[in-house]
């Protein structure tokens, strides 16, 4: 009940950041993974590092904001590993804008055909595997910013409000099925997302905003994820879990 001993699973992006830290978890736990990423450089290196571990996982090369990349990604996985019981929505894009800007229906259309459209289609290519043994799991990554709301980045804000909805209904839906869905919903992490921000910017936003006046790790949210698709966790299920040091329990 608490590892993942002959699992298959699927962790799209699970090769950088955040993805990369779930990934690495999975297989110290037991799990084969599925690497669906779109960089194939960061993809097979993952693989090399983890069968160096004496840990078996594959790479599939994949781009999201195209819609036939997700259903190419599951065929490609049960054809090669034989079956599927864990799926790992992580793959996502950070694009911001004013909303009076020229071109933000277009970067509103590229957020969500990553954030939201891809997790759909995956579930989607992924339920009749998930419903065989009644026992399926799906943690889609969402974000604080699903929980709440800040200026300039409304479609990535949407999307990720859109990802909790998506969790939520889903959990409903499928529950009957002994399939459960949950969100995890990362706060101010280190990743390529926030390389860009200067370190005392971070310092300073983590003090102000957070409890534990820090920024998280990938590896911190990767445990979270692992919980929630442990054969133990089976009651859980429609549940949308910050990994944020607080930041969403604070009043300012």
């Amino acid at each position: 009940m608490l590892d993942h001993k002959g699992k298959v699973a699927i962790v799209t992006g699970g090769a950088q950041g955040i993805g990369r830290g779930i990934t690495d978890v999975l297989a110290e736990n037991g799990a084969t993974t599925c690497i669906a990423d779109i960089s194939k450089e960061h993809g097979n290196q993952a693989v090399m590092d983890l069968e160096a571990q004496g840990r078996k996982a594959i790479f599939i090369e994949a781009d999201f904001s195209k819609s036939e990349s997700s259903i190419r990604v599951v065929e490609e996985c049960t054809n090669i590993l034989g079956r599927l019981d864990i799926l790992v929505n992580n793959a996502g894009v950070s694009l911001g804008g004013n909303i009076d800007n020229e071109n933000f229906e277009d970067v509103w259309k590229a957020t969500f055909s990553v954030n939201l459209d891809a997790q759909m289609r995956l579930i989607r290519g992924c339920l009749s595997d998930l419903m065989r043994n009644q026992d399926g799991r799906i943690v889609n990554i969402a974000s604080t910013e699903g929980l709440g709301g800040s200026a300039r980045i409304s479609p990535y804000t949407a999307s990720k409000h859109g990802v909790v909805g998506l969790t939520k209904a889903l959990a409903v839906e499928l529950g009957p099925m002994g399939v459960t869905v949950n969100a995890v919903c990362p706060g101010p992490i280190h990743t390529g997302m926030t390389d860009y921000i200067p370190d005392e910017d971070k310092a300073e936003f983590a003090r102000r905003r957070t409890a534990l006046k820090r920024f998280g790790n990938p590896e911190e949210v990767a445990h979270i994820t692992l919980a929630l698709v442990l054969p133990s966790a089976s009651y859980i299920t429609g549940a949308a879990i910050p990994v944020d040091g607080g930041l969403t329990a604070r009043n300012n």
